[in-house]
């Protein structure tokens, strides 16, 4: 459901009009502070008892957090149950380790391309659907539709999804010390990990003054309809890209393809930046697309690598804890530039921080650009 949806929920719910965007962005910012500190502690149990039961532990309670909105008679309980949401919450990161486990390592930046082709495609099509059926039949009907298609995903995890791994007992568990002790290198994991949290930054960053800023740039007529192609636009192009994408990492090296995409990350935004009316945004944010789409799947791919099977859901999870962090901060850092500095201002901040992180991350892999694998 888009920011919009997700306001006039709250509005609805009986909230000040004076604090109904303070509502709706705590809202959301309270699902990933949840996810954030309870990460460790999933990915720790997913590496004791197995990753579909992580993901079946996830699935099943946000299938009741989730339908649950639809009952709520205030804020409050949308607070809680949104909070609920982030403690439970874990099926993308802990089929993401899933697939790095089961997956041979020469194949994993293809099998992780084509799960973020899947994570792509929901993210594109959730919104617009959500969109569509709120305006049809009320936003508490959809909540108890997400809370039924919930419930369908965790019987099909329960009797489709196969995972080749044996529960061990508490005593034989290889501690998280030893398990970062063993990982490749520490500075690059560290180094993965801050990239995740950046891509995260600028995405949210730039999300909440989106249609803002194509007003800004002279769209008056049908806003939230361009407003709504410009962001599909992205979805699309990384749709069609991940799974390829992740082949090319495969073949030419995913540490190469992340640098890149970084690269070519930095030049979207920065020309974002410059971007005279909404057409030339839309066409933008498509070719950014294709970009996007060789980030996550890069990073997931090298974080396989660098790290022992026995831990890979706890190093997993500590990379989530900062993408959770990132979806927190984003917002914020684009609000304040937005209101400081004015709406093209966002996209140069944040051009500048992908581009710090590029620096940072060619640092860090100097003396592996002209090797294929960095392990």
């Amino acid at each position: 459901m888009c920011i919009r949806d997700r306001a006039l929920y709250v509005e609805e719910l009986g909230a000040p009009k004076a604090l109904v965007e303070w509502y709706a962005g705590l809202a959301v910012a309270l699902t990933a502070l949840a996810s954030a500190v309870f990460a460790p502690l999933w990915g720790k149990l997913a590496d004791r008892y197995g990753r579909k039961p992580m993901m079946l532990r996830a699935s099943f309670v946000m299938t009741f957090t989730m339908g649950g909105l639809a009952l709520i008679p205030n804020v409050f309980w949308l607070f809680v149950l949104r909070l609920l949401t982030g403690i439970f919450a874990g099926y993308v990161p802990n089929s993401t380790a899933l697939i790095a486990s089961q997956a041979p390592q020469e194949k994993s930046g293809y099998a992780l391309g084509t799960l973020a082709t899947g994570v792509t495609a929901g993210a594109l099509i959730g919104p617009l659907i959500g969109g569509v059926l709120a305006e049809l039949f009320g936003i508490r009907q959809v909540f108890l539709l997400v809370g039924c298609i919930l419930l369908l995903c965790s019987l099909m995890t329960a009797f489709y999804v196969k995972e080749d791994f044996e529960p061990i007992e508490r005593s034989q568990m290889v501690p998280t010390k030893e398990i970062l002790k063993q990982v490749k290198s520490r500075q690059m994991m560290l180094g993965l990990f801050v990239t995740s949290m950046i891509i995260q930054i600028s995405a949210q960053s730039v999300a909440p003054i989106l249609s803002l800023y194509i007003r800004h740039l002279g769209q008056y007529d049908n806003l939230m309809f361009v407003s709504g192609l410009v962001v599909s636009a992205m979805g699309f192009s990384s749709l069609l890209s991940s799974s390829y994408l992740g082949k090319l990492g495969d073949r030419f090296g995913n540490h190469r393809l992340l640098l890149l995409a970084l690269l070519y990350s930095f030049i979207m935004y920065f020309m974002s930046a410059l971007a005279q009316t909404s057409f030339q945004l839309g066409l933008l944010r498509f070719a950014y697309g294709f970009g996007v789409g060789a980030l996550m799947p890069s990073i997931n791919s090298l974080l396989t690598k660098l790290t022992p099977k026995a831990g890979i859901s706890r190093v997993f999870s500590y990379n989530q804890m900062f993408s959770n962090i990132g979806q927190v901060l984003g917002p914020f850092v684009g609000s304040h530039v937005a209101v400081v500095l004015g709406y093209r201002s966002v996209f140069y901040v944040t051009s500048l921080i992908v581009f710090v992180n590029l620096v940072w991350s060619l640092l860090l892999f100097k003396k592996y650009i002209k090797v294929k694998d960095i392990v």
